[in-house]
């Protein structure tokens, strides 16, 4: 499966060059909100003024894919709360109005396939459509989806595959009370140094063409695994049956792409992994995303950053890339990458 497009909003200006070229963004006040595109340039104004800001980040970083490659043949998203806020709206609306006449528009948005489903109105795409909520894997499900897919078609068929997260004030209220974020403020130039519980918040949309044909790719998606739960030793042993699955070793591997958080109380999940990786360049990417329960996605954005930077050093020899991620400890993915 290869990766021939990608766009990506975030709390970086990656909707444009500036991320690529060495531009970081600052934020300091605990939240790292998504840096949003002119909307306008390809939603229609009436459609944008009834849109959550979930629907509205994933159609933004859908439709210029959809535009670059109209002949696509499904849609899976990954998501593990959607357009909470409006969820939550209609629901207060269901007690204010006494189950009378609601406002239909919080509704539609209230699910969370309303990114996937619209995607595909807007684009009049009646291809496979679908939308996977498993919380911190919901990506890596996405993924996998997508891999079963392109299995069974066709040389050149194509997908588009993405993942969306809103920071709403109301995920973010039970997250931070759960313990997820951390009490005091800090930037995000401070979050790997950081040695304290929790992390800081983020949000972001990162969708993704991909596709069977291996011309003109960016990278191959090789594979992807998962585990729930693990010890220390399952989380080594996952690793070596991915690599070994593809006659790879851990010294094959050239970067380690990790979800490194700033939270002391699950870092060790990858310290104790990348020592694991000897001759593998280390690097992380939630110092520029935040943390939120589909990172994964904007981790393998990071990775195709990296890879094209990668590109002249290593000459025509295959580069390989892991990328390491989980939420809270308990639930683990993995994706791997070939250029």
């Amino acid at each position: 499966m290869f990766i021939k497009d990608v766009y990506a909003i975030s709390p970086q200006k990656t909707i444009d060059s500036s991320f690529e070229n060495g531009d970081f963004q600052l934020h300091t006040s605990g939240k790292m909100e998504a840096i949003e595109p002119n909307y306008l340039e390809f939603i229609p104004a009436g459609q944008l003024r009834r849109m959550g800001k979930a629907v509205r980040m994933g159609i933004g970083a859908g439709l210029p894919l959809i535009q670059r490659n109209p002949n696509l043949e499904g849609i899976i998203i990954g998501t593990a709360n959607g357009g909470l806020e409006d969820c939550v709206k209609f629901l207060n609306q269901i007690v204010e109005y006494e189950e009378g006449v609601l406002t239909p528009t919080n509704f539609v948005q209230s699910t969370p396939n309303a990114v996937a489903g619209q995607l595909a109105v807007i684009s009049a795409n009646r291809g496979y459509n679908s939308t996977h909520v498993n919380g911190s894997l919901a990506f890596e499900n996405a993924l996998i989806d997508a891999l079963l897919v392109l299995e069974k078609r066709s040389a050149d068929a194509s997908l588009l595959v993405g993942a969306v997260e809103e920071i709403s004030s109301y995920n973010y209220n039970i997250e931070k009370l759960q313990g997820h974020y951390k009490t005091e403020i800090i930037d995000n130039s401070q979050l790997l140094h950081s040695n304290s519980p929790g992390s800081i918040c983020g949000e972001g949309a990162t969708m993704f063409v991909l596709s069977n044909d291996s011309s003109n790719a960016l990278a191959e998606i090789v594979d992807v695994a998962q585990i729930s739960f693990p010890s220390e030793d399952d989380l080594i042993i996952v690793v070596h049956q991915l690599l070994q699955k593809h006659h790879l070793q851990m010294e094959d591997i050239d970067i380690l792409v990790q979800g490194i958080n700033g939270d002391n109380r699950t870092k060790h999940w990858y310290s104790n992994l990348k020592k694991e990786f000897n001759k593998a360049e280390i690097t992380s990417f939630k110092e520029y995303c935040g943390e939120y329960k589909t990172a994964s996605a904007f981790g393998l954005f990071y990775a195709l950053q990296k890879l094209k930077k990668q590109e002249d050093k290593m000459n025509d020899s295959a580069t390989h890339v892991l990328i390491h991620n989980h939420f809270d400890g308990k639930k683990h993915g993995f994706i791997l990458l070939k250029k």
